[in-house]
């Protein structure tokens, strides 16, 4: 008699390939797991095109209370969405991922200080958003740091290409696509992300998801060759073409070390000095985190 799978339901993130890798791997099978890949999800996040707070596509399944889901946020929007009373994060674990700041070829901006009042294209209160704030203020004073909701990171590519915006803050995928069109790079950095999963999510289920993603993890790593060819899962529609993926970084990384309070304390004090906190109704450090048995 078969055994019965436990749900899970997740939502790809963009930025790296473990989901997948795992997928094809039978690695939520092995822990027991029956994982409902939300792909549809993943590419909404991407291609959206400034949706507000609470009502962007990636609120949305914490907002409606959906149960079993595993996603991801940077570390700032992870921690800033619990307390703002969608869903928890998860402190075992953290990814670390990749960010440019772009301009078009041909633009007149070819240094960071260029940026001087010039809007850059970033997704509201996530990476790109915090990314950006924390690159700019290094050579700019606050008051001349602009930013522009423009959409997820698929969203902001195009928007950049087309015209709409003179400089945007991307990630994997689309930094290396950017790479191949020619687009001019002025900063890059990386960045912590969290896994932000709902608030009544089985602390055994998720230990078996992230068992599966540490093996897929230790393949990456291990093997890029073999798995860069998955990036055109996470590729937006509207940016689909023919791409050299084995020119594609390895994207976001996962390490297995704890997320402690200090650096929760830390990204609050940053979300709050940049008026970016005032959805917080919560910053307790044991009511934001969801257990986890690894």
């Amino acid at each position: 008699m078969a055994t019965e799978l436990t749900p899970i339901k997740v939502v790809p993130h963009f930025m790296r390939l473990h989901e997948w890798i795992a997928l094809e791997g039978g690695y939520y099978q092995d822990e027991g797991l029956e994982p409902v890949l939300m792909a549809d999800v993943m590419h909404s996040v991407s291609g959206h095109r400034g949706d507000g707070y609470g009502r962007r596509p990636q609120d949305l399944p914490f907002v409606e209370e959906m149960e079993d889901l595993a996603n991801s946020a940077c570390a700032w929007g992870s921690v800033c969405n619990a307390g703002a009373g969608m869903g928890r994060f998860v402190s075992d674990l953290y990814g670390v991922g990749r960010f440019s700041i772009f301009t078009r070829a041909d633009s007149p901006h070819q240094r960071l200080t260029d940026l001087r009042d010039v809007p850059v294209g970033v997704g509201l209160r996530a990476g790109s958003h915090f990314t950006t704030l924390q690159t700019l203020e290094q050579v700019l004073p606050k008051e001349h740091i602009k930013v522009k909701h423009t959409g997820g990171p698929g969203r902001r590519l195009v928007a950049l290409m087309d015209g709409e915006v003179d400089a945007a803050t991307l990630l994997d995928p689309e930094i290396p696509i950017a790479e191949a069109r020619g687009l001019r790079r002025l900063a890059e950095g990386e960045f912590r992300t969290l896994f932000w999963v709902s608030a009544s999510i089985d602390p055994e289920t998720l230990g078996r998801y992230f068992r599966a993603l540490r093996r897929a993890d230790e393949d990456v790593r291990a093997s890029p060759e073999q798995h860069v060819h998955l990036w055109e899962r996470n590729v937006p529609p509207e940016l689909h073409g023919d791409y050299d993926y084995s020119r594609f970084a390895l994207g976001e990384l996962l390490f297995f070390e704890p997320f402690d309070e200090d650096m929760l304390s830390e990204a609050v004090r940053f979300a709050e000095r940049w008026e970016l906190g005032e959805n917080l109704r919560e910053q307790r450090y044991e009511n934001l985190v969801a257990p986890v048995m690894i």
